[in-house]
């Protein structure tokens, strides 16, 4: 292998807001859905959980990932979880589950883990680490929890809120990097990947209008 190869990052989520992060930080991935079925997974501590999760998804992506000759493939994947009153809470079961949730959790705080695993797939070589952000619940009424779980949003996601989206009024604020919360954290991505000898600028790339084309604009270091 040549460290002059272009890297190519495969994101192991169907999450947009993670690929939206990459986007915004000039990362265009190429995405692959893990499959990984998350209710059979447990563990004891939040940070143990989700960074397991975060494991198998890179894992899973990996076995099915045929990296080109001419391109050095890099496999994220990531999960999130918030640690609230001694419970692990991922994503709400159904509607009366996110209602219960938002109860509880209005006008209070919690924190939420995001576990990363970044495997360098030629090199055999991973990286990996969780993030942690307080998040302060906003002191809502019946009514804007009742309409916040009627958008169907708190359903998709772990903790049941967002702060980039529709949940973004109801998180008064947070302590830590923003990123953790919608799920990716990039100077985490960046410590993790100077510890596989890499920097984060090699991953920048120009895309064409339309998304034709993909043009390197970091390149790895010799």
């Amino acid at each position: 292998m040549s460290d002059s190869l272009p890297l190519r990052l495969v994101l192991a989520s169907a999450s947009p807001a993670r690929r939206k992060l990459l986007q915004a930080a000039g990362i265009e991935p190429d995405v692959l859905v893990s499959g990984v079925d998350e209710s059979l997974v447990m563990a004891d501590r939040a940070e143990e959980l989700c960074l397991e999760l975060a494991r198998l998804k890179a894992q899973a992506v990996l076995t099915r990932w045929s990296p080109a000759g001419d391109q050095r493939t890099l496999v994220v994947g990531c999960d999130s979880v918030l640690a609230f009153d001694g419970e692990i809470l991922g994503k709400p079961a159904d509607p009366a589950d996110a209602t219960r949730r938002w109860q509880r959790m209005r006008g209070r705080s919690g924190v939420l883990h995001s576990g990363h695993c970044l495997i360098d797939v030629v090199a055999g070589r991973r990286a990996e680490a969780v993030a942690s952000t307080t998040v302060h619940f906003a002191d809502i009424s019946d009514d804007e929890i009742a309409t916040y779980v009627a958008s169907g949003e708190p359903l998709a996601v772990a903790g049941a809120f967002t702060i980039d989206g529709l949940g973004g009024p109801f998180v008064e604020r947070i302590e830590g990097d923003p990123g953790t919360v919608v799920g990716l954290s990039m100077p985490l991505l960046r410590r993790l990947l100077a510890e596989l000898d890499l920097r984060i600028t090699d991953l920048w790339t120009k895309v064409a209008p339309g998304g034709q084309t993909v043009e390197p604009l970091g390149n790895v270091r010799s």
